[in-house]
């Protein structure tokens, strides 16, 4: 049986949708999406007769996929993924983080399937002492040292691609689950106040959604089992990124689980992180949404 099937857990969400097109564009796959539209929306579906959008949380997995011979790989970026919101649903966070992705890499091991997971920057700041600073980093670090592990048990193979505060199109920008970038843009567009979370002066790499889901694809072709970190080389401040809207400012007060940076670290793993730089710089998408 030919695996002619690629499957993108998330797909109707803001990576997952870009990913979609990427592979369509890229590649001859027939594509699955699984999301339970937590965070994804219909509108960002794909019209081509090769992707199937399939609504499910991804603990159902072996459930869903009845054929596995057929996939080639699975690209697994359906998880819950914010920090604030962690705080106010952790038990939504550990059932997509831990319980959800668990059945995933089971999946993908007892089938020898391929994986390619998205981790994030949220656990490799403050020399790794930031994994333990909200559910939502530390779900994902554990996921981490579990695929680490299941490397050494079993051989499973993966790539694991880090990513950094990634903004564009289909960016969330309402909501609970809206992204810095996206709620700035729209209060731009709304003419409404751009409030910045105290102290504002904490530092992020936006990157650019084109420029991340070009590594993965890259992660993905180049089938080595590699750590790899997609990010930008220049870094804001939110109180930098709130000035470029040049819109009225108001801080608001702190919240847990805030980073104060997103830095580049080494990171406690038997792997080396590739480390990829994006082409496309925030300053420029924010210019081109003014002028």
């Amino acid at each position: 049986m030919k695996k002619n099937t690629i499957v993108v857990t998330g797909g109707a969400g803001f990576v997952g949708s870009n990913l979609i097109s990427l592979l369509i564009n890229k590649t001859k796959f027939n594509i699955i999406s699984i999301d339970n539209y937590s965070s994804g929306f219909k509108r960002n579906h794909i019209k081509n007769v090769r992707v199937k959008y399939l609504k499910s949380d991804t603990k159902h997995i072996a459930k869903l996929l009845k054929k596995p011979k057929i996939i080639n790989s699975i690209f697994h970026f359906g998880e819950f993924a914010r920090i604030y919101q962690s705080f106010i649903n952790m038990n939504d966070c550990i059932d997509s983080n831990t319980i959800g992705s668990n059945a995933v890499f089971n999946y993908c091991l007892s089938n020898k399937i391929k994986l390619i997971y998205s981790a994030t920057s949220a656990t490799l700041g403050n020399k790794g002492d930031d994994k333990n600073l909200s559910p939502y980093a530390f779900t994902k670090a554990k996921n981490l040292e579990l695929l680490e592990n299941l490397k050494k048990w079993f051989n499973f193979k993966f790539e694991i691609i880090y990513f950094y505060n990634v903004y564009g199109p289909n960016q969330i920008c309402t909501g609970k689950m809206s992204t810095v970038i996206g709620i700035f843009e729209d209060c731009y567009k709304n003419k409404k106040i751009l409030n910045v979370v105290k102290p504002g002066t904490q530092s992020r790499r936006f990157t650019h959604i084109l420029d991340t889901v070009e590594i993965c694809y890259l992660a993905w072709k180049n089938n080595k089992c590699r750590h790899y970190s997609i990010s930008n080389r220049k870094s804001y401040t939110i109180m930098q990124v709130a000035k470029m809207f040049g819109s009225r400012i108001k801080l608001t007060k702190k919240r847990p689980g805030e980073r104060y940076a997103s830095a580049l670290s080494s990171v406690n793993l038997n792997n080396k992180v590739f480390k990829y730089f994006g082409n496309i710089n925030l300053k420029d998408y924010i210019s081109k949404i003014i002028n």
